[in-house]
């Protein structure tokens, strides 16, 4: 039977006073992290499986929250160093998506829409009142291709495949689950008109219609997302979305993207978005870090969580005006305050 790599230099667990040592495995008790030069805190200490040479988690770039169950290589040796650009082809990418008729040109957006933009552009005093805004895509189809192409970038990269919707996968948890009644305290209902605006959103990304938005690979920050052109105050940027299944199946998962859908009375029915095999652009919104000054000043976008049509469901909305270019952030612990993100940069 082959002896299991070392995912850190963690001593080995002792089992009747004998260390659990193969011969065939090899010895890390020198191992330094190449960023610091420190061996303290061994079981935080990656060991790259190309290379063998050893990194912290929070000394990383982006900061990993969690081992890695599965291979982990270092940035030297990582394939997001040479990253494969999704290919600027019309019929790839309206593939790739699933996209039911590519829209070419703005004059195709929903008269609808039109209307709603209108009437959402009367100013209001009371920001309480304010309704929720549809995205505005990019009128050039070229650029609206572009975008799509950085998202199919990285979900490649990180062998995800794209999903817009909350996903029910056997031996999870059922759609059954997602009921919002369970919600410990209870859930804000989506105002009907809210709930039109979300589906128009969803209607145009059928269509090629894309939020202008993004992807890039930062050496710092690992894959991010930034604005391709100006974005109002409460617009719905997209939904948090991946595979649903109980947060007592994932308390020890190495996923660090998971995010809270149900906090039942009963923990044993709250419910977690795993977005590691399916998801969107979310997966892709990095957070702010909650321990420095400037943290706080770098979100520009909220995550809140709604009861529609009785299910929750989770929304990244604008929290401020974003101007074209701008990274979007948001705060990762808007509900448990449980995430750690003091080595965010």
């Amino acid at each position: 039977m082959p002896s299991l790599r070392k995912r850190t230099r963690a001593p080995n667990p002792i089992v009747s006073g004998q260390e659990l040592l193969s011969d065939k495995e090899e010895d890390y008790s020198d191992l330094c992290c190449q960023k610091c030069g420190s061996d303290q805190r061994p079981a935080e200490l990656l060991i790259c499986d190309k290379c063998d040479c050893g990194f912290h988690t929070f000394c990383l770039r982006p900061v990993l929250t969690a081992i890695p169950k599965g291979q982990w290589f270092c940035p030297s040796c990582s394939t997001h160093r040479n990253l494969t650009n999704f290919p600027l082809v019309q019929t790839k990418i309206v593939d790739f998506f699933r996209i039911q008729r590519f829209s070419q040109s703005s004059e195709n957006l929903t008269s609808e829409l039109k209307k709603r933009r209108k009437r959402n552009s009367v100013p209001v005093r009371s920001k309480k009142s304010r309704k929720l805004l549809p995205f505005v895509p990019s009128e050039d189809p070229v650029r609206r291709l572009e975008q799509m192409a950085s998202l199919a970038t990285a979900l490649t990269a990180t062998g995800t495949v794209f999903s817009n919707d909350l996903t029910y996968v056997p031996g999870m948890a059922p759609r059954s689950a997602n009921f919002a009644a369970l919600e410990r305290g209870g859930m804000q209902v989506l105002p009907k008109d809210d709930a039109e605006t979300l589906k128009i959103c969803k209607q145009m990304m059928e269509r090629g219609e894309w939020p202008p938005l993004n992807v890039i690979y930062d050496p710092l920050e690992g894959f991010t997302v930034e604005a391709d052109r100006c974005i109002r105050d409460l617009t719905i940027i997209t939904e948090y979305v991946g595979d649903v299944d109980y947060l007592r199946n994932r308390e020890h998962s190495g996923g660090d993207s998971m995010m809270t859908l149900l906090t039942a009375t009963n923990p044993s029915k709250s419910l977690v978005i795993c977005p590691d095999k399916r998801s969107n652009i979310a997966r892709f919104i990095n957070g702010i870090n909650n321990h420095t000054k400037g943290g706080k000043k770098k979100q520009n976008v909220k995550c809140v969580r709604f009861d529609v049509d009785g299910e929750c469901r989770v929304l990244l909305i604008a929290s401020r005006d974003i101007r074209k270019g701008e990274r979007l952030y948001y705060d990762y612990n808007g509900y448990e305050n449980e995430y750690p993100t003091e080595h965010f940069v």
